[in-house]
């Protein structure tokens, strides 16, 4: 059973503020490397000439092993220290970022892009446990959690034109060596403004159980790249299939465990429960619908990618509004309300895009991400506060791991499943075209993506070129319209489940609302 107590609520010094700055920094360069290398791709391509499959995976297998390592690296902090782990996170990101910058080959490159993405995955939930652990006043870690949260924010938006300026003057390595002196600065500052944390009564981590955690992971979220990439088949339907039937398995050990990687009783808590869907269908939406529009600026509008991010800097904007105004929001207003109109705003954000055409599109899409961002806000902020809150302080780092794989699966699933709904539908559309003078090999083509359809057209002499670009163009227009219309449906019926989940948890228990929640232990 659960229950509530009281915990010491002190205000946070200024030595906790400087060190939420500090904390801020990595979480920055986390999101960068999420993104920043598909602009140096050409560069990197044409040095190192890889294979596709090695192209794939150079930009791949740094999102799948941070994603594969998030529960087992919060459970690590929870056990050696979390300011412990995020130092020697730190230093091997740091070392590993070298090491790719200057990286000979293909292998090589894909090599420490992998040691990148482990150690990587000491960031998020180290710095997310420390603010646990570092703002004990309810309202305060609301607010550093939104500080937190901008700062992945702003990394994914900057990344690509921090890139785009490097790749103008330097080699593809340059946008390697970014995080290089940010790395420097966290170990020399680090061991002064941060506090360390552990649990004083853990044991020795499972070995199986970050095994089945790690195989379970990776195997449903290469699945889901497979069918976001290639469609349905047999290897992503059995990846996926083996990676729920290990989860499962991982999920029975932990029943049976004495000290388990993930405690499996909170998920009892309904508020703990709905922020985690929340948050994963939240960013199932943001993520799944992000993909048309960045392809939608730059094959629809012809815009090139560093102008393409320029236009995406507006929900940038709305990221750093709604993460310093909604934990003053929540102050005044119950978090369930915030979260609700949230998710409401969401709705409006995805209805807008749908109504994206020629004459409007860039601007339907500024104002559409800037109220998509602020409604993502307003979920994400609230909900990653209530999973940590939910934990004991002493196993906050499982507890974060648990906000941030959801976050990864939820982003990832979200490109899978809308984007191959998108694609479908671009399919079904761009079918029925008929042009003479098309090879059987262009036209299959020209079916398969805009992408490939624009790169088609380039072949073709006029008017067969305006012909196919306009059916592609319009195809693809029609896919985002129908995905944006899916995800208001989506959003709303997120709203009401929660609204549900909350609303029944008060009446039926009389517990308090989810801001009074940070005090629940096992």
């Amino acid at each position: 059973m659960s229950e509530i107590k009281t915990e010491n609520t002190r205000k946070a010094t200024k030595k906790e503020w400087i060190g939420l700055a500090v904390i801020a920094l990595p979480c920055l360069l986390y999101a960068m490397d999420l993104t920043v290398l598909y602009l140096a791709a050409p560069q990197l391509s044409a040095d190192l000439n890889p294979t596709p499959s090695q192209q794939l995976w150079i930009m791949d297998i740094y999102g799948f092993l941070v994603a594969g390592f998030l529960v087992i690296m919060g459970n690590l902090g929870d056990r050696i220290g979390r300011r412990k782990l995020l130092l020697y996170g730190a230093a091997a990101f740091g070392v590993a970022s070298v090491l790719a910058a200057f990286s000979p080959s293909s292998e090589i490159l894909i090599l420490t892009r992998a040691i990148l993405g482990i150690t990587a995955a000491t960031l998020a939930p180290s710095t997310l446990s420390l603010i646990r652990n570092m703002f004990l006043d309810p309202e305060e870690r609301t607010f550093a959690i939104g500080i937190w949260g901008m700062s992945f924010s702003l990394g994914g938006a900057i990344g690509p034109l921090a890139g785009g300026v490097l790749l103008e003057y330097f080699w593809w390595g340059s946008v390697f060596l970014m995080s290089v002196p940010v790395m420097i600065l966290l170990l020399i500052v680090g061991p002064k403004l941060l506090p360390e944390f552990k649990d004083p009564n853990s044991g020795k981590m499972d070995l199986p159980s970050a095994v089945l955690s790690l195989v379970s992971v990776l195997s449903i979220i290469y699945g889901l790249k497979q069918i976001a990439e290639n469609g349905l088949g047999t290897v992503s339907i059995l990846t996926i299939v083996v990676g729920l039937l290990v989860g499962a398995v991982f999920i029975k050990r932990q029943t049976v465990l004495e000290d388990p990687m993930i405690d499996l009783q909170l998920f009892n808590l309904p508020v703990f429960t709905a922020a985690v869907i929340g948050n994963t269908m939240t960013i199932f939406v943001a993520l799944g619908t992000f993909l048309f529009i960045s392809q939608y600026l730059q094959l629809v509008l012809g815009l090139s990618p560093l102008e393409a991010g320029l236009w995406t800097l507006p929900g940038a904007v709305g990221n750093v509004i709604g993460s310093l105004a909604i934990p003053m929001i929540v102050r005044k207003i119950r978090p369930l309300h915030v979260m609700l109109g949230g998710l409401v705003l969401l709705a409006i954000g995805m209805y807008m895009y749908s109504l994206i055409d020629s004459s409007n599109g860039i601007w339907v899409i500024i104002v559409g991400s800037l109220v998509m961002s602020l409604g993502i806000c307003a979920v994400v902020i609230l909900g990653t506060d209530i999973i940590v809150g939910s934990a004991p302080p002493e196993r906050a780092g499982a507890a974060a791991s648990i906000s941030e794989t959801a976050v990864e699966f939820g982003g990832v699933l979200g490109i899978a499943v809308l984007g191959s709904i998108g694609v479908a539908i671009f399919k079904s559309r761009i079918n029925a075209l008929s042009l003479p003078g098309l090879t059987p090999e262009q036209m299959e083509n020209s079916r398969n993506t805009l992408a490939s359809a624009v790169a088609v057209a380039k072949e073709l002499p006029e008017p067969s070129r305006q012909i196919l670009l306009n059916t592609a163009q319009g195809a693809f227009t029609d896919s985002l319209h129908f995905v944006s219309i899916l995800s208001v449906g989506i959003s709303v019926a997120l709203a009401l489940a929660i609204y549900s989940i909350l609303r029944n948890r008060k009446e039926a228990e009389g517990t308090p609302e989810p801001a009074e929640l940070d005090k629940v232990t096992r």
